[in-house]
């Protein structure tokens, strides 16, 4: 059958500034993996600056944040 409409992800338009340092710092990451925090850690930071960061992945961005600041 046919997804209904609360079937769908959310979809959004982002907009990413190349030359902003937090995208050059991301570039410049040596593992993926820190790669990738640093990633989720600037979506999210948007995300929550819109009011769409609730449940999990404010749960989630939360303990992020604090393994970030603990680690430098």
């Amino acid at each position: 059958g046919f997804p209904m409409m609360g079937d769908f992800p959310d979809s959004y338009s982002v907009s990413v500034n190349a030359n902003h340092s937090i995208v050059s710092k991301i570039l410049k990451a040596k593992k993926e993996e820190e790669q990738t925090t640093l990633a989720k850690q600037a979506f999210d930071l948007a995300m929550l600056s819109q009011n769409m960061l609730s449940g999990k992945d404010l749960t989630d961005f939360i303990e992020r944040s604090v393994h970030l600041i603990a680690k430098n």
